[in-house]
C-alpha cells in the first residue's frame, strides 16, 4: 500500500537565501506494480492523499493523475480517430465544430485543467460574440463528448462539461410549397434537373439520396423509388454506394404515374443504360456537387420562379404536406420519408394532420351510452 517518506530540501527564497524545509512525499504502486510518487509541502497534506490512494486502490477507482496532464487538442486528434461509429458527414461536422469553437479556446490546456466554470463562461462568451443556439449547442457537445472519452480512458474522474445550461434551439417552422409553387420550379429549372425537383417534392428524397440515385432504383413498373443507398461529400470529394442515414432511410417510396413517367422521359434523354448509371450528374458528367449545383443551377431558378427562399430540402417538408393531403396517415408518412421514428413525424409535422378531437368525444358518448346535450 502507500507509505509517506519524510524529506528535507535545500530551497532558495525570494531574497536568494538558501532554507532547509522539509517535504512529504506519498510513494505507492499501481495494479500494474508501477511506482508512483507525489509530493507535498504539510504533512497533513500528504496523510490525506495517502488515505484516498489506499481506498481508491483497494476499490479499483485509483487514476494516474499523471494522464489528466495531456492537452485537449493532443487529446481530441487521438480521439476522433477512433470515432469509427461516425458516418463521414458527420464526423466532417465534428472536426469542424472542433476546430472553430472548441480548440481555440480550450485547446492548448491540459484535460484536468479544464473546469465546468470555464465551459459556463465559454457558452456565454460564444452568445455574447452572436453564434446561434444550434451553433453553441453543438459545440458543447462536441467537448462534452470529447471529455467522456477522458474519463471513460481514466484521464478524469468527471466530465466538465455536463450540467452545463445551454440556450434553446427553436426548430423553424417547415416551409411547405404548393403543387402550383412545385410546378412553378419545376418549369425554372434546366430540362435535365426538372426531374430532380419531382423526386424532391414527390417523393421526398433528401439530397444525397437524390444526388447517388441509379437507374437501378427507379421502378417504373411499380411506380416506386428505391432508396438504399446516398451520396456522401466530404472535403470536397463524392462518394457513391454510402449507407443511408439511418435504418429506415432505407426504403421504397411510392410516386404518382404521371411523376414516374416524367421520370423515366429522364432516364430516357439524360442517364446510360447500365443499372449503376447515375440518375442525376453534372452537365459535363460526374457527380452533383451540393454547392456548386445551388450556386449555379438552384438559385438562379428558385429566383425566377418566385421563390427565392427555398432550398432543395424544402421539397422533402412539401412530399410530407403532400402525403397528408392525400390522405396518407402517420405510419405511411414516417414510412416513405424515410423518418427515423413515428415519434418524429408527429412531433415535426403534427400540425399536418386532422384534429378528431371532437369525433372522439361523440365515440365516447357512444360507448358510454351518453347524449348529446348540445342546443
Amino acid at each position: 500500500m502507500a507509505n509517506i517518506q519524510r524529506r528535507t530540501i535545500q530551497v532558495k527564497d525570494s531574497s536568494g537565501r538558501v532554507r532547509t524545509v522539509t517535504r512529504y512525499r506519498v510513494r505507492y504502486r499501481d495494479w500494474a506494480g508501477v511506482e508512483h510518487g507525489e509530493t507535498f509541502k504539510r504533512a497533513g497534506d500528504a496523510e490525506r492523499r495517502k488515505a484516498q490512494v489506499e481506498t481508491e486502490l483497494a476499490g479499483g477507482t485509483w487514476r494516474d493523475p499523471r494522464r489528466g496532464e495531456i492537452r485537449l487538442d493532443h487529446w481530441a486528434s487521438d480521439w476522433i480517430e477512433t470515432r469509427h461509429d461516425l458516418r463521414a458527414t458527420t464526423r466532417a461536422r465534428l472536426e469542424t465544430t472542433m476546430r472553430a469553437q472548441v480548440l481555440p479556446k480550450f485547446g492548448k490546456l491540459p484535460l484536468i485543467k479544464i473546469s465546468n466554470a470555464a465551459v459556463r463562461g465559454w457558452v456565454t462568451e460564444m452568445l455574447v460574440a452572436d453564434l446561434s443556439p444550434a451553433t453553441t449547442r453543438k459545440a458543447v457537445f462536441a467537448l462534452r463528448s470529447c471529455l467522456e472519452a477522458a474519463v471513460s480512458d481514466g484521464r478524469l474522474t468527471h466530465n466538465p462539461a455536463t450540467k452545463v445550461p445551454l440556450p434553446s434551439e427553436r426548430a423553424k417552422a417547415p416551409r411547405f410549397l404548393s403543387q402550383s409553387e412545385v410546378e412553378d420550379l419545376v418549369e425554372a429549372m434546366p430540362a435535365r434537373y426538372r426531374a430532380l425537383v419531382l423526386v424532391g417534392a414527390f417523393g421526398g428524397l433528401r439530397w444525397g439520396e437524390a444526388a447517388g440515385l441509379t437507374r437501378a432504383s427507379i421502378d417504373g413498373r411499380r411506380s416506386r423509388i428505391i432508396v438504399t443507398s446516398t451520396a456522401v461529400e466530404v472535403h470536397g470529394k463524392i462518394t457513391l454506394g454510402n449507407e443511408p442515414k439511418t435504418r429506415r432511410s432505407k426504403r421504397s417510396v411510392p410516386v404518382a404515374r404521371a411523376v414516374m413517367r416524367q421520370l423515366e422521359d429522364h432516364l430516357r434523354l439524360y442517364v446510360g443504360p447500365e443499372p449503376g448509371a447515375v440518375v442525376f450528374t453534372a452537365s459535363r458528367g460526374g457527380p452533383l456537387y451540393r454547392a456548386t449545383f445551388a450556386r449555379q443551377v438552384w438559385r438562379p431558378a428558385a429566383k425566377a420562379a418566385g421563390l427565392p427562399d427555398v432550398t432543395f430540402h424544402t421539397l422533402r417538408h412539401s412530399f410530407v404536406a403532400i402525403l397528408v393531403a392525400a390522405g396518407c396517415n402517420v405510419r405511411e408518412v414516417s414510412e416513405w420519408a424515410g423518418h427515423h421514428s413515428v415519434a418524429f413525424t408527429l412531433t415535426r409535422y403534427g400540425g399536418l394532420f386532422e384534429d378528431d378531437t371532437d369525433a372522439a368525444v361523440s365515440r365516447l358518448d357512444a360507448l358510454l351510452g351518453g347524449e348529446d346535450t348540445r342546443p
